[in-house]
């Protein structure tokens, strides 16, 4: 699609060929410049005058581990809601839809961490995006966003979900119970941390990581993602058992909102899938190797 050329640019281009023809060299130079300043550069040619729009300098990319953290600072919002990019922006601006119509009054802070490039606007106005360098790996990427956290509630959100209705409200309300660390509309269990399950709750052994809403305190102090899960499965069930290892449940939490297709998932091919899904796993049993006390329902031991 061509660009389209304000008005303004070509009435500056007719002035600096007014400029030219009287040989006003220094006048045509200052209004190239301006011409420049809206977007557009002049190319002069045989045939005429053209413009080419200027391309945007790509974002300067930062290394995760040197995003500045707020955590310590006083809350100065109510909500923090965050996403990482690592392909198909386009459904987190269509998450970002769903939450702006459902604010309710409150002030919400979103953040992306994009490991791609993607021109800042497509998420429209007031979203804080952080341009992360493409090798950046999940974990790391999540914890930059969450770094930048200054709502009393956070939310850890992934693109394949969209809210339909005021998905903030339920969550506040259920996390105003301090026994409560995490919560979410979907959770898991496991009766041997080998086999884990859908669950209905509203007891769970972890909060799936489509949706997973913490206290601020809870992620200051119990810690961010371990960033050793550079892809994102089961590092949703290491962190909420860190959660639960501190003394607080994880809750089911009913909030309108629906999963989408889960686009990383299914554009990674199965081998690899399966390779990364099984390494994850056995990240998360170095440290939870045994720890049936955290479970809900435990099977029987011997």
């Amino acid at each position: 699609m061509a660009t389209e050329v304000p008005e303004a640019v070509h009435a500056l281009v007719a002035e600096r060929q007014e400029a030219r023809a009287a040989k006003d060299f220094a006048r045509a130079d200052s209004l190239r410049d301006a011409i420049a300043a809206l977007g557009f550069s002049v190319i002069d040619g045989p045939t005429g005058t053209t413009l080419a729009p200027i391309a945007a300098p790509a974002p300067m990319r930062v290394r995760a581990g040197e995003v500045q953290s707020v955590l310590d600072e006083p809350p100065s919002c109510d909500v923090s809601v965050h996403w990482v990019v690592e392909g198909w922006p386009e459904d987190v601006v269509r998450a970002l839809a769903g939450f702006r119509a459902h604010e309710g009054g409150r002030e919400v802070q979103y953040v992306v961490a994009d490991v791609t490039a993607t021109d800042h606007a497509t998420y429209g106005e007031g979203v804080e995006v952080l341009p992360l360098e493409r090798e950046t790996g999940w974990g790391a990427a999540r914890n930059a966003g969450l770094k930048r956290s200054r709502g009393n509630l956070v939310l850890v959100m992934d693109g394949s979900v969209e809210p339909t209705g005021d998905v903030i409200g339920p969550l506040e309300h259920a996390l105003m119970d301090p026994t409560i660390g995490v919560c979410g509309p979907w959770g898991i269990s496991t009766p041997d941390l080998h086999e884990f399950h859908d669950s209905e709750g509203p007891e769970v052994d972890a909060i799936e990581g489509y949706l997973m809403a913490f206290r601020r305190d809870v992620i200051r102090d119990v810690g961010l993602f371990d960033e050793k899960f550079r892809w994102y499965r089961t590092a949703d069930i290491e962190c909420s058992f860190r959660v639960k290892d501190a003394g607080l449940r994880a809750v089911i939490v009913d909030a309108p909102a629906i999963k989408h297709q889960h686009r990383m998932y299914h554009s990674t091919p199965p081998a690899e899938r399966d390779r990364v899904s099984k390494r994850n796993y056995y990240r998360f049993l170095e440290r939870f190797r045994g720890r049936f006390d955290l479970l809900v329902d435990p099977a029987p031991r011997d």
